[in-house]
């Protein structure tokens, strides 16, 4: 997420804080009702954010599209709450693969250069800045994904760790977000998919109101500081 987005939801956030914070009572009915008043909330603020941020999209898009041949976003299948397969928007910053699909290895989440380095040079900034995670605001606004909440995965992948790994299914108990507690953990690309699976389960299981606005906090840090 980029520094100018991260700070816009803050700002946007922090003011409803009080209002919602109610709603975040411990008992299981009341957690459904504030994560659905979170949900909310987040798609008003992802169309808020995206109609802000239209020059910088405009200017991203055309910087994507001058690039290298191929289009402006990249569509990839993903798994969100539920299991529900999805469509997950960014900014391409590579160009088209002509080889096999990338394994990867055993008991490590896929995510980050994968195989051959096929980043463009425009791909390398975004993908420094994050800038190519963008378009995933269309997702929260369509209410596929969230702010924050565990990190989607390809359908393939997802079937493997769940067969592998112990309570990754779990995951999918909430909506999918655009950061969450493990990759501001540093369970960010191709690290272990157990201990993000931990995170994602530790995150859920102790969601705030709060807790979001820290994750989103720590997320502007991370940015600033350039995290691929």
């Amino acid at each position: 997420m980029s520094p100018v987005l991260s700070l816009l939801l803050l700002a946007l956030a922090v003011p409803m804080s009080a209002a919602l914070l109610a709603a975040a009572a411990p008992a299981v009915q009341a957690h459904a009702v504030a994560l659905e008043a979170k949900y909310l909330v987040g798609r008003c603020l992802a169309f808020v954010a995206l109609v802000a941020l239209l020059p910088l999209l405009a200017g991203l898009a055309l910087a994507v599209r001058l690039s290298s041949c191929g289009p402006v976003l990249f569509k990839q299948r993903r798994v969100g709450e539920g299991g529900e397969v999805f469509e997950m928007l960014k900014f391409r910053s590579m160009r088209p693969a002509d080889g096999a699909a990338f394994v990867p290895a055993a008991g490590a989440a896929p995510g980050g250069v994968e195989g051959v380095d096929r980043r463009t040079p425009v791909g390398r900034l975004l993908r420094r800045s994050s800038l190519d995670e963008l378009p995933q605001l269309w997702n929260v606004v369509r209410g596929d994904m969230a702010l924050v909440g565990p990190r989607p995965e390809r359908p393939e992948h997802v079937t493997r760790f769940a067969a592998e790994v112990p309570g990754y299914a779990q995951r999918h108990r909430v909506r999918v977000g655009l950061t969450g507690l493990a990759q501001v953990q540093g369970s960010r690309g191709a690290t272990c998919i157990a201990t993000r699976a931990d995170l994602d389960n530790a995150y859920i299981a102790d969601w705030s109101l709060g807790l979001d606005l820290r994750i989103l906090g720590r997320t502007v840090g991370a940015v600033l500081r350039g995290a691929e």
